[in-house]
């Protein structure tokens, strides 16, 4: 039996729209609080093969998507590469702050194994529960996002610390570059590896950036890590996510390689369908807050996106992540929605 995602990811035709949602497996599910009420610590659930196994399906349980997204964190690369990483509750992701460094540490590629081993772990825990309709999603953190956070030292509002870093020393920036690329191309060669059928590259942070920087910072990157996976792995199919790119998701799409852009809620979906299209699968783009609210907002976004990307391939996903206090019901009723819609021919 073929799966409905990688269908649409190599362009075939079909008479659904597959779905899945970014976040999916999350806060705004009860079976997910409870597990994390178990552990002492985000990375607990994280590097435990077992709970992170059970948090990937749940929504497939919940809600029968055609894809599981493994269950982690963009912040696993640099934890694995030996750069301090924590979570504070309430607080989000706290790292050492390489703003305040005059030169960048030393880090240990070879050790990374240490950790990716658990997550691949993972991977194959959750395929083997997996049947043949459902697709399994591996993931990483795009170099520029994952620097961000290891520059600040956690999130930022504004990202001035990480773009004047970059601006002022740019060589040492490249040298970060390539450490966070070697690491991301060995991280998610391995979940291929251990059964993931597609990857996606987050870059949440891509629209930080001034037009002046985004080529050295995202599709260069991306495009070197889109490269080397190819060329061990050519049949997997990779989503980009250069959030809140604007026009420059355009560049994204022509140039990186990936097989597949997914785009932010900003983004009309009438000019991706005929921008975009040509070059890759789209995927999202409803905005999560319609999601929260439901009813008739929900339905009626719901359709929009569906009918403006009928005639081409299409991916249903979100504009960005779900929520922590999304209705168990709005995506019971999404589900329902999309399932039901059938496209043009």
């Amino acid at each position: 039996m073929s799966k409905l995602l990688l269908d649409v990811l190599n362009r075939k035709k079909t008479k659904r729209v597959p779905f899945w949602l970014m976040r999916q497996a999350g806060r705004y599910l009860e079976e997910y609080r409870k597990l994390r009420q178990t552990t002492k610590s985000f990375f607990d659930l994280v590097y435990t093969p077992k709970l992170a196994a059970e948090i990937t399906l749940q929504p497939i349980q919940r809600f029968d998507m055609d894809a599981a997204i493994l269950f982690s964190d963009i912040l696993v690369v640099p934890h694995a590469i030996g750069h301090e990483v924590g979570f504070v509750e309430g607080e989000g992701p706290k790292l050492d702050a390489l703003f305040e460094k005059k030169r960048l540490p030393d880090y240990n590629l070879k050790q990374a194994s240490k950790k990716f081993d658990l997550v691949y772990e993972t991977v194959r825990r959750v395929r083997g529960n997996l049947d043949d309709r459902h697709s399994l999603i591996g993931f990483a953190g795009s170099p520029w996002t994952v620097a961000t956070y290891m520059i600040e030292g956690g999130g930022s509002k504004d990202h001035v610390r990480s773009r004047s870093w970059v601006l002022e020393d740019m060589q040492r920036f490249s040298a970060l570059l390539e450490v966070l690329v070697e690491a991301t191309v060995e991280y998610l060669l391995g979940q291929v590896n251990a059964g993931a059928d597609a990857l996606q590259l987050f870059d949440t942070w891509a629209g930080a950036l001034p037009d002046s920087l985004f080529d050295i910072c995202v599709i260069e990157p991306t495009k070197e890590i889109v490269r080397r996976v190819k060329a061990e792995k050519p049949d997997t199919p990779i989503i980009g996510f250069p959030r809140a790119s604007g026009s420059r998701y355009l560049d994204y799409a022509r140039l990186t390689g990936v097989d597949a852009v997914s785009i932010d809620a900003s983004v009309s979906p009438e000019w991706a369908a005929e921008k975009l299209s040509p070059h890759v699968v789209i995927q999202g783009n409803l905005d999560p807050a319609a999601l929260v609210v439901g009813g008739s907002v929900l339905e009626n976004e719901i359709d929009r996106t569906l009918k403006a990307f009928r005639h081409v391939p299409h991916i249903f996903n979100l504009g960005h992540g779900i929520v922590p206090y999304v209705p168990v019901e709005n995506v019971r009723a999404l589900s329902v929605q999309v399932k039901n819609f059938r496209r043009a021919g």
